[in-house]
């Protein structure tokens, strides 16, 4: 049977990496959380004190090594050898992750990483530009979605189950920033490919979304 990638973009707060873990989990495919490393980079700027701009950051590309592991079943992020996993979830780092998204030089040096990352493997990987740039041959892309509304109200909802302050109206106004900087950026934007099945997640709750998820991966495996 042929390996099969499956590119699942969309955006902020629309349960990428939640839905994706659990339909990985059930297929038994890698799961490449891809914001996950937009956020290391931006830790990276961010304890280094060094402004995120193109210009600023220039040169330190070679410098901000991120590396992804498998832990007991868990994805791991590594930054320059130390696990931020937990770090990079952290409410000051989701800004600072969209802007360093919109640095073309940042975005060549991780997509370079993610593709050889799905090379070969059954995989799944989650984040803005999936299928329209990083894997635009991915057997299976979807664009995954839910109102504004909804999308803050889950972000809350995880933030709290971590233990960590969330305040509805400052995480949507997080969201609506995040969606315009991710779509409006002019290299690799945010947007649904012409060949991704739309899922609006809005009325669904977590299981029918993952139950969709498997039957679009199924159709693909035949």
């Amino acid at each position: 049977m042929p390996t099969i990638n499956v590119a699942i973009d969309g955006p902020a707060g629309a349960g990428k990496s939640s839905i994706s873990k659990a339909v990985a989990e059930k297929k038994g495919y890698i799961y490449i959380d891809t914001g996950a490393m937009y956020r290391a980079a931006a830790l990276y700027a961010i304890e280094k004190s060094i402004p995120i701009t193109a210009d600023a950051l220039k040169n330190h590309h070679d410098k901000i090594d991120i590396n992804i592991e498998n832990i007991d079943g868990e994805q791991h992020i590594f930054l320059c050898g130390r696990d931020v996993s937990a770090r990079i979830r952290e409410a000051d780092i989701s800004i600072g992750a969209s802007d360093i998204a919109v640095i073309p030089d940042v975005r060549i040096k991780l997509v370079e990483m993610q593709r050889e990352l799905a090379k070969g493997k059954n995989v799944i990987m989650d984040g803005r530009d999936i299928g329209t740039y990083v894997l635009p041959n991915a057997n299976v892309k979807i664009f995954l979605t839910a109102s504004v509304e909804e999308r803050a109200k889950r972000r809350v909802a995880q933030m709290k189950e971590k233990g960590l302050e969330a305040d509805i109206e400052s995480v949507k106004q997080d969201i609506i920033y995040r969606d315009k900087n991710d779509s409006s950026r002019s290299f690799a934007p945010l947007k649904q490919a012409d060949d991704a099945v739309l899922l609006d997640t809005t009325e669904l709750d977590f299981e029918q979304v993952v139950g969709e998820v498997l039957d679009l991966i199924k159709k693909a495996e035949k």
